[in-house]
């Protein structure tokens, strides 16, 4: 049976998008997960929302339990993954509102718990692919479902995920988009890569609000204009989630 676990980004952290939902409180071998689970339905699909960053954003990326949030989904039977995220854009294409169906990621974190596995069995060491992060089956939903909409989005994008919570200098920035990459984010690296691990399909829907602070004719990323381009854009990234789930 599908169950989607939908992990909720900055601007997304509590959707009300789901029916006769119920919260559950649970707690695993790594703590507990950032938020409660919220469960329930989408057009008859079962699904679990998580906030990432808690329902009122008071975690900062650093201090984000991925390896609980990903071991809880795990734990309810959730057979997907889709992320939300705020992105800023590190191409001139990638305009303000866009919408990117990533399909790679740098992890450019330093103090971030990125596998469950602390410890192997003697002489079963455990490496996981990650050449493809992101599922092409969840991917080719996304795109299909954007194609629908008639939606401002690009088919593919490489992500890097700083550390944070501070933003980039402009020397970066532009080295960020020197090594190929099209977005930048705090979360969605680790997140994915603990997914993988988890033998759970993941795919993340990123909105760009900004961009980062490469442009010379932009001001620099704040928090306030990430928010207030997120929040024009929220309707729109829902009814996307709810289009999409249907079809998995």
């Amino acid at each position: 049976m599908v169950k989607i676990g939908i992990i909720g980004g900055s601007g997304l952290d509590n959707p009300d998008i789901i029916y006769d939902s119920k919260d559950i409180s649970m707690n695993t071998p790594f703590g507990e997960p950032t938020s409660p689970l919220k469960e329930g339905s989408i057009n008859g699909v079962n699904v679990v929302i998580l906030a990432r960053h808690g329902r009122e954003h008071i975690i900062p990326p650093t201090q984000v339990n991925y390896r609980a949030n990903i071991h809880a989904l795990k734990d309810v039977g959730c057979t997907h993954i889709i992320a939300t995220t705020a992105v800023g854009s590190l191409r001139e294409e990638i305009k303000r509102g866009d919408f990117v169906i990533l399909d790679q990621f740098i992890d450019f974190t330093r103090h971030r718990a990125v596998t469950f596995h602390e410890k192997f069995k003697p002489h079963k060491p455990i490496h996981t692919p990650m050449a493809e992060p992101f599922s092409k089956e969840l991917r080719d939903i996304l795109i299909e479902t954007a194609e629908e909409r008639k939606l401002s989005f690009h088919k593919t994008g490489t992500v890097i995920t700083i550390e944070g919570p501070r933003f980039s200098t402009k020397a970066e920035s532009k080295m960020f988009r020197i090594w190929g990459a099209d977005v930048i984010n705090m979360s969605i690296a680790p997140e994915a890569a603990l997914a993988n691990e988890a033998d759970i399909p993941y795919a993340g829907i990123a909105m760009s609000t900004d961009y980062d602070c490469w442009k010379e004719d932009e001001a620099p990323v704040s928090w306030e204009e990430v928010l207030k381009v997120f929040n024009l854009n929220v309707e729109k990234i829902k009814d996307f989630l709810i289009a999409a789930i249907s079809k998995v």
